[in-house]
């Protein structure tokens, strides 16, 4: 069944409306990733589905008593004395009626918060962002919507945290309940999403499947498009240059033709480009030398815990670290230490010689608020040196998406994303031998995190990297430094997939010696077989498998197109029961096929 349809949405904040006839479904149990560049309007589109934000034009369309829970990327919480309490009246739970369901929510309320590792009795007031979204996050699926949406969940959460929000997405999904997701995180996206949704330039796109899957078809819908375009700014030029021949030419021209050559310059003109792509570029100024840093049993404690303990390590140049551990593990004091700024309780750090290092702070400190944008990237001047060479301020940050209007805005008016570019462009600037990254992912869009993966690629000094982007990590580190609890830290080869390969497997129980199994065991086992019809059906599934994929994938196309709403409500409703019918059966299936191999194996090894 549908839960929310959106039909000629139309919706604009400034030059450039954010949604222009774009047109959505969802279904139950749908898992739709929500992407696009930051500012096209996906927080936007999010309060328009849960009703805080009203279209300009077009019509949302919802069901009859759909439950929806939106966590904001900062959420607000009320004043109260405990968090717990505040978020009671964020839910609205103190003037609910039925008594038993607000005592039921309460329950879920702290089961969720702990497993968020959320204290509901901090004051709100006292809260970091990061235990904001935490809290309003436990509060979502403690509501049990029908319709979850979520904006940038993973932003503040651990590696830990993550997964285990992937888990309970996934977990409330089974059921009928259905999830709009913002995020950044493509591994996330990929263990999450049944469908992608893009954002671009008004429309909505829909892809089934994850991101890798949403990846390879928009590349090749990139290239399609770029030829058309090619294409049609050919055609433009000819008819151009035949309109302008002279007298000749307008003896014999044909009104048909005029009209058409108008036609087409007003396409060209109200033809909207697609957005400008970062163009990131790194100094990494003179060579350091070949010793970074050299940490020889060295210890930190913070009130009688552990941070570091002994670490012996040693940083060379071109050396791409990755830290790694959970909230709170020690992984921002660890690189004060590294880099010196922080005496360590015992043992030595020794530093390389001729280093420079610009240092990217997730607190974003190092932005001044009242300073505008140009000030900030090149203060008291309008040019800048990059890599030798002489740049103008607003050529330099239009490479990182700032039009010549927003160099002259003050920094606190700037979004997470904006200011997370801005200090990239800050750095950037600077030549840095030794550049060090304390969370620089968050806030910034799919397309700016590759570009940053592509240019830490061919960065020839040393990276020093904390970031709980599994993809992100993956792509950039040489080796990483993982926290193991008690202050104990130890160095692994690679990134964060390569780490769960060669980490020691976790210890469990010894197990109760064997028995003989009884008689009527041993025959159960021999019986344990496929029979016959079951190897039939072991051999059909796949195919079965498949064919359901199609379909879903072509129904959920259609589904989304925007002219979808055209199709009547008749066939809307018939749609939206095969859409659950799908998903049910594929559910059923899979299962089946694993259960039917898990047996077939299990006989093969007998």
């Amino acid at each position: 069944m549908t839960l929310v349809s959106l039909l000629d949405a139309e919706l604009a904040f400034g030059d450039l409306p954010l949604l222009d006839g774009a047109g959505l479904a969802v279904a139950e149990g749908e898992r739709i990733g929500l992407i696009g560049r930051n500012g096209t309007g996906k927080s936007s589109l999010l309060g328009v589905i849960a009703g805080r934000v009203a279209l300009d034009g077009g019509e949302l369309m919802r069901r009859d008593g759909l439950r929806v829970a939106l966590v904001e990327q900062e959420p607000q919480l009320p004043p109260a004395a405990h968090l717990h309490d505040s978020l009671l009246l964020r839910g609205h739970i103190p003037s609910m009626h039925d008594e038993r369901e607000r005592w039921r929510i309460e329950a879920r309320l702290a089961e969720f918060l702990h497993r968020f590792a959320a204290d509901g009795t901090r004051p709100p007031a006292s809260c970091s962002g990061g235990e904001r979204k935490r809290a309003a996050l436990a509060l979502a699926f403690a509501l049990e919507p029908d319709l979850l949406l979520l904006d940038e969940p993973t932003n503040h959460l651990d590696i830990d945290g993550i997964e285990q929000l992937e888990e309970m997405i996934a977990a409330e999904a089974r059921g009928s309940r259905a999830a709009i997701v913002i995020t950044h995180d493509r591994r996330f996206l990929d263990r999450v999403a049944t469908r992608i949704v893009e954002l671009d330039r008004g429309t909505l796109a829909s892809y089934p499947g994850n991101f890798t899957r949403f990846e390879a078809r928009k590349q090749t819908e990139l290239q399609a498009e770029a030829t058309a375009r090619r294409r049609f700014d050919k055609f433009w030029a000819q008819e151009e240059v035949w309109i302008r021949k002279g007298i000749e030419a307008r003896r014999t021209r044909n009104a048909g033709r005029v009209r058409r050559l108008e036609q087409l310059r007003n396409e060209r003109e109200a033809r909207r480009a697609r957005i400008g792509t970062a163009k990131l570029a790194l100094d990494a100024g003179r060579r350091s030398g070949k010793l970074v840093a050299e940490l020889s049993a060295v210890s930190k404690s913070f009130g009688g815990r552990a941070i570091v303990r002994e670490l012996d390590l040693t940083v060379q140049r071109g050396d791409r670290l990755a830290l790694i551990g959970p909230n709170g593990a020690g992984k921002s004091t660890l690189l004060k230490l590294i880099l010196g700024e922080l005496a360590p309780d015992a043992g030595t750090v020794k530093l390389g010689t001729n280093l420079s290092v610009a240092y990217f702070d997730q607190l974003r400190s190092q932005l001044d608020e009242d300073k505008t944008v140009a000030e900030t990237v090149c203060p008291g001047g309008d040019w800048i040196e990059v890599a030798g060479s002489r740049r103008h301020v607003m050529s330099y940050l239009g490479e990182y998406l700032f039009p010549p209007r927003r160099a002259s805005a003050p920094v606190k008016t700037l979004s997470g994303g904006e200011r997370n570019r801005l200090l990239l462009a800050r750095l950037f600037a600077l030549p840095a031998n030794l550049l060090v990254l304390d969370e620089p992912t968050n806030d910034l869009d799919i397309e700016s995190l590759e570009l940053l993966e592509s240019v830490l690629a061919d960065y020839s000094g040393t990276l020093l990297l904390v970031s709980h982007d599994r993809a992100f990590l993956d792509a950039i580190a040489t080796q990483s430094l993982v926290a193991e609890g008690d202050g104990l830290w130890r160095e692994y080869a690679g990134g964060y997939s390569d780490w769960l390969l060669q980490r020691p497997p976790p210890k469990v129980a010894a197990p109760a010696p064997a028995s003989t199994p009884a008689p009527s065991t041993a025959r159960r086992s021999e019986r344990a077989k496929l029979s016959f019809n079951e190897q039939r059906e072991l051999a059909s599934l796949p195919a079965e498998l498949e064919s359901l994929e199609a379909e879903q994938s072509a129904l959920l196309a259609r589904m989304s197109a925007a002219d979808y709403h055209t199709a009547g409500a008749e066939q809307m409703r018939r749609d939206a029961g095969r859409t659950a019918e799908v998903e049910q059966l594929l559910e059923e299936k899979l299962a089946r096929w694993m259960a039917l191999e898990d047996k077939a194996k299990a006989a093969a090894q007998r």
